[in-house]
């Protein structure tokens, strides 16, 4: 839309310019219509040119906003994600755990261990778990 007018505006102005090549030079070369209809060519043109730059920047800006949406609902699934992993990770741990002290195969170090490893994994999910409920408020 913008070089549309920018083109008017050009072919307009070589027009002229070669029309006014072709005259003897008796009349002056601009009238006072003239200039009046360039300038009120050229704030129309301007003005236009200022509506389709804040156009596009409205429409830059829903675009960031639809891609910041996007995102968010990206990391929501994928915090949920990771909150289950770890979850079912604590689960299978228990049951290793259960199993070797039914059996007694495990040694305390072992049973230790496997403690340190679901207390760990138990705060890794809690932290997710707040950040998560950070990111629903967000939404």
């Amino acid at each position: 839309m913008k070089q549309l007018f920018i083109f008017a505006a050009m072919l307009l102005f070589s027009f002229n310019f070669s029309y006014a090549q072709l005259e003897d030079g008796n009349t002056p070369i601009l009238t006072e219509e003239e200039i009046k209809e360039r300038k009120e060519v050229i704030k129309k043109v301007e003005k236009e040119e200022k509506q389709a730059a804040k156009a596009e920047k409205e429409a830059n800006k829903k675009e960031k906003e639809k891609k910041r949406a996007e995102k968010l609902i990206h990391n929501i699934k994928a915090k949920e994600k990771a909150i289950s992993k770890n979850e079912k990770k604590v689960i299978s741990i228990q049951d290793k755990l259960k199993k070797g002290t039914q059996k007694g195969k495990l040694s305390p170090v072992d049973i230790e261990k496997m403690n340190a490893k679901i207390d760990k994994l138990n705060t890794t999910i809690a932290k997710d778990k707040e950040k998560l409920a950070k990111l629903v408020k967000k939404k």
